[in-house]
C-alpha cells in the first residue's frame, strides 16, 4: 500500500478560511477518492498559517480492474424495425464503437422501460498517480472561501500567494504545477525558529519532519498544547483562564509552534466594567483574561497570549502585548469616565441623528415605537399579570434601551451595546431593573446565547424585535436563501424563544396586527397591511417549526400542530406560542408510549371525513348541534353519550384519556353505522357527530396531518 502527501505551502493565510478549508478536503478528498475506486485506511489533515496539506495512507498502486454492464439503446433504436435478429442501426454501431467493444458483446436485457441493448465493458484500472496528478489541483484550486485575490499571471484564486507545494507518493515526487509554481519535496519550516527549507523524505515522515523543524502540522495536537499551556501558567499565579471555544480555534490557526505567555497591566484597569476588559483582550487582542480561583467572577490584572515566536524571549513578548493591553484600555477608561459625566438619558437626543433604516427614520423614532409596542406586547400575553409599576419600569427600559448607542465607548466597540447601557443606567441612578433590561434586551444574541431574565428585558426585547420584523416586512424586504442582512431570522427565533421558556401565552396574530396598525398610522408601510401580516404569519410558522424540529419533535407532528395548510389552524396556534411548544412534546411522548398508535386510525378516519361536513372548526358543544331524534343506530347513540361525557376544558393529558375512552365506541360506529346516508339530515347529523370530535381532539392537534 501507498501514501500520498499534498502540501500547499503560502503567505500567512487567516485563520478562518484555514478552518474552512480542512472542513471542505475533510469531506471532498475522500469522496473523491471513493469516487475512484480508490481505497485508503487514513485520511488526515493538516493546517497552519503558512499551510494546508492533507496525508492519504493505505493507497492501492493502481485501481482494480472492473466489470461495468453498460446500458445503450432500446431494441427499436438499436435494429432495423426492432427485430433483435435483424440489422443492426446507426445507432447500436455507434454504442459498440464508442466503448469499444463488438457486436458479439451485447445482450438484451428486459427494463422498467422496455427492452434495451447492453453489454458488460472490462475497464482497465488507471494507475493512483495519475489520479492523483488530476485530484490534487482540483482539490486546491476547488477550495471556496471569502475574499479570494488572483495571484500571479492566471486566473489561479487563493487568499494569499502560493510559494511552493510538496507532492510525494511513498518518497517519489509526484509532479503537479499551479502558476509558475511546480511540486517538489521542498517545505518551510518555522518563519522564526527554522527559517530555513526543510526536506521530506517520503510521505508518512511529513508530521515528524516538520515537527523537528518547529513546526507542529496537526491542528487538534497545537489546540491541546495551547490548552495545557494555558491552564498550567494560571496555576502559578492563582488564577483560572477564561477560554472561550472560538478564540481557542482561531489562536490555534494563527500559530505553527504554540508559546502560551502570561502579561499583566496595572490593577487601577480593573474599575473598569468586565465586559470592557474582556472585549479588549478577546475581540481585539486575542488574548485569554484571567479570573481569581477565591473569586470565580473577579478578573485579575493578567491576561494569557499565545505566541508563534521564540519561546526563550516570552518576556519581551509579554512585555510588548502589556504595552499594547495598557493602552486600549487607557482609551476605554477616558471613554468609560466621559460618558458617566452625563445622565444616560442626555444621550437621547442624539439618537435622531442616527439612522435605524433610511424609509423607516432614526433609532429616536424607533424608540419611540418600541415604547408603543411594549404597551402592546404586555396586552398580548394573557397569562402576564403586570402592575403599575412594573410598566413604568418597562416604558423606563424602551425609553434607555438605545441610549448607549451613541456614547463614546460604544462607538468605539459596538459589540458593548446594551452591556454599557447597564453599566451607564446603573451610574446614573436608574433602577437596577430598568439597567438589567438595557442589557438583557439584545438577547438572544444567538441560537446559544442565554435568554433575558428581566421582566423589562423580555418584554422590551420581544418589543424591539417586533418593531424591526413589521418594519422591514413593511418596505417588502423578506429574507431569501442565506441572505438576511437584519437578522430578521434571529429576531423571530428570539421572540419564540423568549415566549416558549418563559410560558407566555402570547398572541403573536394579535400583537402582529396591532403592530402593523402602528405603522399605518404613521404611513411607514410600502406594502398592503393585509400582505405584511399575511408574510409575517409564515415567517413566524417556519420559524415555530424550525424551533420544533430542533427539539425533536418529528415533521408530521409539527404539522399537525402547526396547520399544514390549515391557515385558520395556523393561526390559532400561533395565538399561544407556548401551548404549540407543549402539544408537541405531549405529541411525541405520546407517540413513544404508543398511545398515539392505540387511537391513531379512529380518530385520523374521523378528521378526514368530517371535511365533507360543514361544522365549524370550533364548535364543541354536542348537545346544541346534534339532532338525538336523527340517531338511529344504538352505535350513533352511543358515540354522541361518549363525545357529551368529554371535559369542555381538558389539560393534554385529560384530553388524551378523554380520546382513548372514545376511539372504541369512534370504531365501533365506524364498523356499524353508514356516516354518507341518504337522508340528507341524517347524513349531516352523522357528519357533525365526526366534525366535533375533529374538533376535539384538534385543541391537540390536527390528527389528519399525523403519520401512522
Amino acid at each position: 500500500m501507498a501514501s500520498f502527501l499534498l502540501e500547499v505551502g503560502t503567505e500567512e493565510l487567516p485563520a478562518s478560511f484555514v478552518v474552512d478549508a480542512l472542513r471542505q478536503w475533510q469531506e471532498r478528498i475522500p469522496k473523491n477518492l471513493h469516487e475512484h475506486q480508490l481505497t485508503t485506511s487514513k485520511v488526515s489533515v493538516y493546517g497552519t498559517p503558512r499551510r494546508l496539506a492533507v496525508l492519504i495512507e493505505g493507497l492501492p498502486i493502481e485501481q482494480s480492474d472492473r466489470r461495468l454492464e453498460i446500458k445503450g439503446p432500446a431494441i427499436g433504436s438499436a435494429f432495423v424495425n426492432g427485430d433483435p435478429q435483424g440489422e443492426p442501426t446507426k445507432a447500436l454501431l455507434g454504442f459498440v464503437k464508442s466503448k469499444g467493444i463488438s457486436l458479439t458483446d451485447i445482450f438484451i436485457k428486459e427494463t422498467d422501460k422496455g427492452e434495451f441493448v447492453f453489454a458488460n465493458q472490462q475497464i482497465v484500472g488507471r494507475a493512483t498517480t495519475e489520479i492523483l496528478q488530476e485530484l490534487a489541483i482540483t482539490w486546491i484550486i476547488g477550495l471556496e472561501g471569502k475574499r479570494l485575490m488572483r495571484w500571479g499571471h492566471g486566473d489561479l484564486k487563493f487568499p494569499r500567494p502560493i510559494r511552493w507545494l510538496v507532492s510525494l507518493f511513498n518518497s517519489q515526487i509526484l509532479p503537479i504545477a499551479l502558476e509558475n509554481v511546480q511540486s517538489d519535496r521542498i517545505s518551510q519550516g518555522h518563519r522564526v525558529l527554522h527559517p530555513r527549507s526543510v526536506i521530506i523524505d517520503t510521505a508518512t515522515d511529513y508530521a515528524a519532519t516538520l515537527r523537528e523543524a518547529f513546526v507542529v502540522v496537526d491542528g487538534k495536537e497545537r489546540q491541546r498544547h495551547i490548552f495545557t499551556q494555558i491552564n498550567s501558567i494560571v496555576e502559578l499565579f492563582g488564577g483560572k483562564a477564561e477560554i472561550p471555544e472560538d478564540l481557542l480555534e482561531e489562536v490555534t490557526y494563527l500559530v505553527e509552534f504554540p508559546t502560551a505567555v502570561i502579561g499583566e497591566f496595572e490593577r487601577e484597569f480593573l474599575e473598569l466594567p468586565p465586559p470592557v476588559i474582556k472585549t479588549e483582550m478577546v475581540s481585539h487582542q486575542r488574548y485569554f483574561p484571567v479570573y481569581s480561583v477565591k473569586n470565580p467572577d473577579q478578573l485579575l490584572p493578567r491576561f494569557i497570549t499565545i505566541s508563534n515566536g521564540d519561546p526563550d524571549k516570552s518576556r519581551l513578548i509579554a512585555a510588548g502585548n502589556g504595552r499594547v493591553i495598557r493602552a486600549r484600555l487607557s482609551d476605554g477608561k477616558f471613554f468609560y469616565d466621559s460618558d458617566r459625566a452625563v445622565h444616560l438619558e442626555t444621550f437621547l437626543p442624539l439618537l435622531e441623528k442616527v439612522t435605524f433604516q433610511a424609509q423607516l427614520g432614526s433609532v429616536a423614532e424607533k424608540v419611540a415605537r418600541i415604547r408603543a409596542i411594549a404597551k402592546l406586547v404586555i396586552s398580548s400575553i394573557s397569562n402576564l399579570a403586570t402592575t403599575e409599576a412594573d410598566q413604568v419600569l418597562i416604558d423606563r427600559t424602551a425609553q434607555l434601551c438605545k441610549a448607549d448607542l451613541v456614547t463614546q465607548m460604544v462607538k468605539e466597540f459596538p459589540e458593548l451595546q446594551g452591556q454599557m447601557g447597564y453599566y451607564y443606567a446603573l451610574s446614573s441612578a436608574e433602577p437596577i431593573a430598568v439597567a438589567t433590561g438595557i442589557r438583557e434586551h439584545y438577547q438572544p444574541r444567538g441560537a446559544s446565547d442565554s435568554l433575558p431574565t428581566s421582566l423589562t428585558g423580555k418584554i422590551v426585547a420581544i418589543s424591539d424585535r417586533i418593531d424591526t420584523l413589521v418594519g422591514i416586512f413593511g418596505l417588502g424586504i423578506i429574507p431569501t436563501g442565506s441572505s438576511d442582512p437584519f437578522a430578521l431570522r434571529r429576531a423571530a427565533n428570539g421572540i419564540v424563544q423568549i415566549a416558549c421558556e418563559n410560558g407566555f401565552a402570547l398572541d403573536l396574530p394579535k400583537l402582529l396586527q396591532e403592530a402593523i396598525a402602528l405603522y399605518v398610522e404613521k404611513n411607514l408601510l410600502a406594502k398592503p397591511a393585509e400582505a405584511v401580516l399575511e408574510n409575517l404569519y409564515k415567517w413566524f410558522k417556519q420559524r415555530c417549526e424550525t424551533s420544533l424540529a430542533e427539539q425533536g419533535i418529528e415533521y408530521d407532528l409539527v404539522e399537525a400542530v402547526m396547520g399544514n395548510e390549515d391557515v385558520a389552524y395556523t393561526l390559532q396556534g400561533l395565538s399561544n406560542l407556548t401551548r404549540i411548544k407543549e402539544r408537541a412534546h405531549f405529541l411525541q411522548q405520546s407517540r413513544k408510549s404508543a398511545t398515539l398508535t392505540a387511537i391513531y386510525e379512529p380518530i385520523f378516519r374521523a378528521s378526514r371525513l368530517a371535511v365533507q361536513g360543514d361544522l365549524d372548526s370550533l364548535i364543541l358543544d354536542v348537545k346544541a348541534i346534534i339532532n338525538p331524534d336523527l340517531l338511529i343506530e344504538p352505535a350513533e347513540r352511543n358515540l354522541y353519550q361518549a363525545i357529551a361525557a368529554l371535559p369542555s376544558q381538558p389539560s393534554d393529558e385529560h384530553l388524551m384519556e378523554g380520546i382513548k375512552a372514545i376511539a372504541p365506541v369512534l370504531a365501533k360506529f365506524f364498523d356499524e353505522v353508514l356516516v354518507m346516508a341518504e337522508d340528507p339530515q341524517v347524513r349531516q347529523n352523522r357528519l357533525n357527530l365526526l366534525g366535533i370530535i375533529r374538533n376535539y381532539s384538534r385543541q391537540l392537534a390536527d390528527f389528519s396531518a399525523i403519520l401512522k
